[in-house]
């Protein structure tokens, strides 16, 4: 079986461990240089269940290019690093206006300037 190429801002179903373990689609926030070589991935979980004014979870509306089914959101409070192998599939891929947005949700949230 050949290997996915994972790309940062691919969205991918995974499996999670710990209380956000159901299969999910997640964002690849990691480096697309490291995604080849390294045995895990950072990636931020999304879920269907859309909470307003939250200004930490970017919503995705669900499109042929990301792959999302549900108007979803980015849960950036929820970063988590998995083994690739618990990737399952990749969705597809948020385009740059969003992938601003996700950056600076991770910026706020993370304290970075």
């Amino acid at each position: 079986m050949k290997p996915l190429k994972l790309l940062q801002f691919d969205v991918v179903t995974c499996a999670l461990s710990g209380d956000y373990g159901k299969p999910r689609p997640c964002l690849i926030l990691q480096r697309s240089e490291f995604n080849k070589e390294h045995t895990s991935l950072v990636v931020c979980p999304i879920t269907s269940h859309v909470e307003k004014a939250i200004i930490f979870r970017p919503t995705l509306i669900p499109d042929e290019e990301n792959g999302l089914e549900k108007l979803s959101q980015v849960m950036v409070d929820k970063i988590t690093t998995i083994k690739k192998e618990k990737v399952g599939r990749v969705l597809g891929r948020i385009p740059p206006d969003i992938q601003e947005k996700v950056i600076s949700a991770l910026k706020l949230w993370l304290d970075i300037i």
